[in-house]
């Protein structure tokens, strides 16, 4: 359950040794090289590469000449960061019928991998985009890519929580190959890296870090902090992929403070290294980058006929693939008709996507039972979203649409696994990805994209992910929405990371709004990774300047470090836009003094 706990190994044996040889305490996954699943045909010159990671990054290790080198690249997901070893099995770096532009998918991104990687020959790493899916393999079939994906585990691996409610998982496990054209891969989630070379870590002075991957990102930088009582030097250098080093700069960062380092398109490299003037007992180096998200506001039209929030006539119900090697999909349906629901029967969707009404029932029965939504797992107030998990523990997300504040004929579904070991967690108007309790819980929580919807349920079913919400008036034209037999029911049908073509993830709030505050208490943690445009604006009521510090979690886990502190005045407003690139996990505000302030973000 403690992802940083060191779990795996990667070891090698010369098949003469009477036991192995540790190369490194933590889980891998891939070993390969230049000459793919065939092996290498000159195993005595050409290198081997294994992709593993820890708690901190990715790391990629590479034997070559007989040495081993490692290498650290950022994660795009958390969700495969569990310390029980299940997701060995998963990440690959397999030749597309590209030449030499090899992919590699790891964390939830799909990378190019040059197949010349070795030593003197690092640099052309680099995301592709971010996905959803869980991609056990791939290879090229003609002009396709194919994804193997490992979809829907019927025991969801433990991942239960208060949040989902008493619903049962998947009657059965699936799963199905998905085909996409090369170009594809590069036009799913936008990229967006995050890792350490050093989290709460020993380091001598003068003593370098593992190379980070430095290059293919639009936006890029890094947290420095450390517990020294005295100001601490930290020098770069970059390597353009020749193993040559060149001094990039150098920071200064004092005791009791943090530092953000945003490194501009001038500063070019393909790996990124570090080292301190001082020996440090406990210091952060913690990287974040992202893509430029060109995204809009506007929804794909394959999305058209979905109902929008607010709307009184739509096609709901909740959704379960069955068991018993039944194969098909139940749908216990309601209508929605000027604000009131009724049920209007029990549906099958089969292998044909044909949608059914079937008298049976006890099946509705039991379908409504296993599928339950429940209501009232999170609550909205003026500030925000505030979501309370199974620890305990408060969590503050953004709104989008003041229509999502009132209450529906029917509750909506929040929290449901649809892809093995990751939920899809859907929250006024905003879909994000929730790792599993054992690779971070909600700590580690990121937006995927903003909508209007008002969605009833949604499911996996033989590879696509199922929504209900259905308006009654949706075009004909959508081949995404299904009808049943009498036009009673609907479904729409597509990819789980069509998702990321709703729009944009967007949102605005805090933690306070006219919030009566304690002195020098914090407040609730407020969602701040993967958006892309960020301010802040504080204003408080008392009869003096009150200082707010403004706080951010590094790592996700609690690592708390101040971003700035500001002095507002009674009755003023002040505003901040945080720098381009900006992120970390999550925002707390600290006011020293007892008043009403308000903290409010806009994520644009």
């Amino acid at each position: 359950t403690d992802p940083t706990i060191p779990s795996g190994v990667l070891a090698t044996w010369d098949s003469k040794a009477d036991k192995w040889t540790v190369v490194r305490r933590n889980q891998f996954t891939e070993v390969t090289g230049p000459g793919g699943i065939e092996g290498n045909a000159h195993p005595e010159k050409e290198p081997i590469w294994s992709i593993g990671w820890d708690h901190r990054s990715l790391i990629l290790m590479m034997l070559d000449g007989g040495e081993w080198h490692a290498f650290r690249l950022p994660k795009a997901s958390h969700c495969y960061d569990g310390a029980h070893g299940w997701n060995t099995e998963w990440p690959r770096i397999r030749e597309i019928g590209e030449g030499d532009d090899w992919l590699m998918t790891m964390h939830g991104m799909f990378w190019h991998f040059p197949r010349g990687f070795s030593t003197g020959h690092t640099a052309g790493i680099s995301p592709r985009s971010t996905y959803l899916k869980v991609v056990g393999d791939f290879c090229r079939w003609g002009d396709y890519v194919v994804l193997g994906c490992d979809d829907t585990a019927k025991s969801e691996f433990l991942n239960k929580s208060k949040l989902k409610g008493p619903i049962l998982g998947p009657g059965q496990s699936q799963s199905n190959l998905r085909l996409v054209k090369p170009a594809r891969l590069d036009q799913f989630g936008p990229s967006l890296g995050r890792g350490a070379v050093w989290e709460h870590d020993k380091v001598k002075a003068g003593e370098w870090s593992d190379p980070y991957l430095f290059s293919g990102f639009a936006r890029r930088g890094l947290h420095l902090a450390h517990t020294a009582k005295t100001t601490v030097t930290f020098a770069f250098e970059t390597d353009a992929g020749d193993g040559q080093w060149k001094k990039l700069r150098e920071v200064a960062v004092p005791a009791g403070e943090s530092s953000w380092v945003a490194f501009g398109p001038e500063d070019k490299g393909a790996w990124i290294r570090l080292k301190a003037d001082h020996d440090l007992s406990d210091v952060m180096a913690v990287f974040q980058y992202s893509a430029n998200d060109s995204r809009t506001s506007e929804s794909d039209p394959m999305f058209a006929g979905l109902a929008t929030v607010g709307g009184k006539d739509f096609m709901g119900g909740v959704v379960r693939a069955r068991g018993d090697n039944k194969r098909s999909l139940a749908l216990a349906s309601t209508t929605m008709s000027e604000g009131s629901a009724t049920s209007s029967g029990y549906y099958e969707l089969n292998a044909k996507l044909e949608l059914q009404k079937v008298d049976d029932p006890a099946a509705e029965t039991y379908t409504r039972k296993a599928a339950v939504v429940p209501p009232g797992v999170i609550t909205a107030d003026a500030a925000s979203v505030l979501v309370v998990d199974d620890h305990g523990r408060r969590w503050r997300l953004p709104k989008t649409d003041a229509a999502y504040d009132k209450q529906g004929p029917v509750p909506l579904r929040v929290d449901r696994e649809v892809s093995t070991e990751r939920d899809l967690f859907n929250a006024h108007g905003t879909f994000y990805e929730l790792p599993a309790d054992n690779a971070g819980g909600f700590a580690k929580v990121r937006p995927v994209s903003s909508h209007h919807l008002q969605l009833h349920d949604y499911c996996s079913y033989r590879g696509l992910l199922i929504m209900t919400g259905v308006a009654a008036d949706a075009p004909k034209s959508n081949a995404h929405v299904i009808r049943s037999d009498d036009g009673k029911a609907a479904v729409w049908a597509g990819a789980i990371d069509d998702l990321w073509s709703l729009g944009k993830a967007v949102g605005h709030g805090g933690p306070w709004a006219d919030t009566v505050v304690v002195q020098d208490t914090p407040s609730d943690a407020y969602l701040m990774m993967g958006y892309d445009k960020k301010s802040i604006t504080l204003s408080q009521q008392s009869t003096g300047t009150v200082k707010f510090t403004v706080q951010v979690d590094l790592t996700g886990m609690g690592d708390w470090a101040t971003y700035k502190t500001f002095d507002v005045k009674p009755g003023a407003t002040v505003e901040e836009s945080f720098p381009a690139g900006y992120q970390a996990y999550w925002l707390r505000v600290v006011a020293h003094k007892t008043c009403t302030a308000t903290a409010q973000l806009r994520y644009e």
